[in-house]
C-alpha cells in the first residue's frame, strides 16, 4: 500500500476513534455519574432537624395546648415541644392549625412540618396515614348535655333519671360536632353499634365552642374527649360529661410515614419525661386545674378577650413612632417588667418600660409620670437607637436585633462588640452566630480588654437571651393574635 494512501486512511480513522472515545467516555461518566446520584444517602427526618437547628411542628390553638395568657405563651403542647426540642439541642418552630386534617396534609404530603403535636386520638384510618410516637396521654369521649332547668332545686335521682346515660338512647338526637375531630366517625360507628340513626351536624367551630352552645342552650349535645370536657363542667355548672361514647383512647404525636429515626427520638424522650414530676406538673396545670377554664375566660387570655395586656391600646397607639409591629414593644415590655407600672429593678430602673432614670431624664419622663407616657417614652428611646443604628445596618430585621440588645446593655456595648465582630473575621452587620457571640463573651478578659473595646465589661449573658426571648414570645403573639 503506498504511502499516500496509508496517510488517507488514517486521516479518516482518527477522528471516527475519537468520536467513539468520547461517545464511550461521555456515556462512562454518565453511567457513573447517575450511580453516584442514586448511592448517595439521603437524609433522614432526624438528620435534618439536627443539621438546620430548629423543629417545625403543628399545634393547634385552644385553652389547653397552646394560647397566651397576661402575655406568656402557654399550653400543654407547647411545653411538651419546649422539653423536647431541647432535649434534641435545637429551637422550637411552632405552626398553628386547627384542622387535624390540613395538619396532616402539611406534615405527609406538603412536607412543611416535621410532627403534629396535638391530641390526636390514634385510630386505624390515622395509622395508614403517618407514624404514632408513643402515647403521651389517654382519654375518652363523652357525650355533653345540658342539665334539666332548675337542676340546682332537683334530687340528684331525678336529675339523673332526665340525662343520657345509656348510648342506645342517642337514637334520633341530633349531636353538633367539630368537622375535623374524631368525634365524627366515632359516632357513625355507634350508629352502627345501637342499629339506628344519630343525626351528626358537622361544625367548623372547635369543640371548646360547641360546649359554650350546649350550655347556653344553643345546641343540646356535642362531643368531647373526657379531660377537655371536665374542665368545662367546673366552669358551666349546668353541663354534664358523664356518658362515654367510646373506650379509652390513646393519643399521641404524629410523623411522616417511614421516619422512624425522629419516632424513636421521640419516644426515647417521652418514655424518661413521662415517669418525671415535671411532666406531672405540666398535666395537671392544664388538665387538673380548676382555674383553667375560668383563666381562659379572662380578657388577659388569647382566646377569652384577645389581649395581650391592659395596656395594649398604648401599645397600638405609639408603635407609630418607630414603625414597629405593636406586638414586638409589648414582647419587650413584657421581657421588662411582666407589664407591673410598679416594677422597680436593683439598678433603678422603672416602670413597665423599665428606664434607667438618666434615660427617662433625657425622655422627659419619671417614675410619677403616667403609663401611656413612660411606654411613649420607651418607644421614642428605641427611635433614637434605631437612628444611631441605621446607616450601620441596613438590614432592617437585623437591625431590630441590635436595637433591643442596645436597649437591654446600652449601645456602647453592642458597638464594642460589632467592632469585636469584624476584628474576628465575622459579619458586624449580622447578629446571631456573628456579634451577639461577642456581646455574650464581653465578660471575658480576653474580649473587654481588646483595643478595639471602647467601653469595657459587660455581663454580656443578660442581652444575649434579652434578645431571643423577646423576639421568640414575639413569634407566639404573632400566631395567636
Amino acid at each position: 500500500m503506498s504511502k499516500q494512501r496509508k496517510t488517507s486512511l488514517l486521516f479518516v480513522a482518527l477522528p471516527l476513534l475519537l468520536f467513539i472515545l468520547i461517545m464511550i467516555t461521555t456515556r462512562d461518566f454518565s453511567v457513573e455519574d447517575k450511580m453516584a446520584e442514586e448511592e448517595k444517602p439521603t437524609m433522614t427526618q432526624l438528620e435534618e432537624i439536627l443539621e438546620r437547628g430548629y423543629i417545625r411542628a403543628i399545634t393547634d390553638y385552644n385553652s389547653t395546648n397552646y394560647f397566651i395568657y397576661r402575655g406568656k405563651p402557654m399550653g400543654y403542647q407547647l411545653e411538651l415541644l419546649q422539653h423536647f426540642a431541647a432535649h434534641l439541642g435545637v429551637d422550637l418552630e411552632l405552626q398553628i392549625s386547627n384542622d387535624l386534617e390540613n395538619s396532616i396534609d402539611l406534615l405527609a404530603n406538603q412536607q412543611t412540618s416535621d410532627l403534629v403535636a396535638k391530641n390526636i386520638t390514634v385510630t386505624g384510618v390515622r395509622r395508614e396515614m403517618v407514624e404514632f410516637a408513643q402515647p403521651h396521654s389517654r382519654t375518652r369521649q363523652v357525650l355533653v348535655q345540658r342539665k334539666p332547668d332548675h337542676w340546682y332545686t332537683m334530687r340528684s335521682h331525678d336529675i339523673e333519671g332526665m340525662l343520657i346515660r345509656s348510648q342506645l338512647d342517642l337514637s334520633g338526637k341530633t349531636i353538633h360536632v367539630h368537622r375535623h375531630s374524631a368525634h365524627a366517625a366515632r359516632l357513625q360507628h355507634l350508629m352502627d353499634e345501637i342499629g339506628d340513626s344519630i343525626h351528626i351536624v358537622k361544625r367548623d367551630e372547635g369543640t371548646e365552642t360547641l360546649i359554650e352552645e350546649v350550655a347556653r342552650g344553643e345546641i343540646d349535645y356535642t362531643v368531647s374527649e373526657d379531660h377537655i370536657a371536665r374542665m368545662h363542667e367546673v366552669y358551666y355548672a349546668n353541663i354534664d360529661a358523664r356518658t362515654p361514647v367510646s373506650f379509652e383512647q390513646h393519643m399521641a404525636w404524629a410523623v411522616r410515614k417511614g421516619e422512624e429515626e425522629l419516632v424513636a427520638a421521640v419516644n426515647d424522650w417521652l418514655s424518661d419525661f413521662k415517669d418525671s414530676p415535671m411532666f406531672a406538673d405540666i398535666y395537671d396545670k392544664y388538665y387538673n386545674n380548676p382555674r383553667s377554664v375560668f383563666i381562659a375566660k379572662s380578657d388577659l387570655h388569647s382566646l377569652g378577650g384577645g389581649n395581650i395586656s391592659v395596656f395594649d391600646d398604648y401599645f397600638k397607639r405609639y408603635a407609630d413612632i418607630i414603625g414597629w409591629d405593636w406586638r414586638l414593644i409589648a414582647s419587650l415590655s413584657y421581657q421588662e417588667s411582666r407589664f407591673n407600672p410598679s416594677a422597680v429593678s436593683w439598678a433603678g430602673a422603672f416602670g413597665i418600660m423599665q428606664l434607667m432614670p438618666a434615660t427617662a431624664s433625657f425622655l422627659n419622663v419619671s417614675s410619677e409620670s403616667g403609663v401611656h407616657d413612660q411606654i411613649a417614652a420607651g418607644v421614642r428611646y428605641l427611635r433614637w437607637l434605631d437612628e444611631r443604628l441605621h446607616d450601620e445596618i441596613e438590614d432592617d430585621d437585623e437591625r431590630i436585633k441590635f436595637i433591643l440588645a442596645s436597649y437591654n446593655a446600652g449601645i456602647g456595648h453592642v458597638l464594642d462588640a460589632r467592632r469585636l465582630a469584624e476584628k474576628h473575621g465575622k459579619d458586624p452587620d449580622v447578629w446571631r452566630d456573628n456579634v451577639d457571640y461577642y456581646l455574650l463573651n464581653k465578660s471575658d478578659p480576653k474580649y473587654y480588654r481588646d483595643p478595639v473595646v471602647r467601653h469595657g465589661y459587660a455581663r454580656g449573658s443578660e442581652p444575649y437571651h434579652y434578645v431571643t426571648e423577646i423576639l421568640e414570645r414575639f413569634r407566639h403573639y404573632k400566631n395567636m393574635l
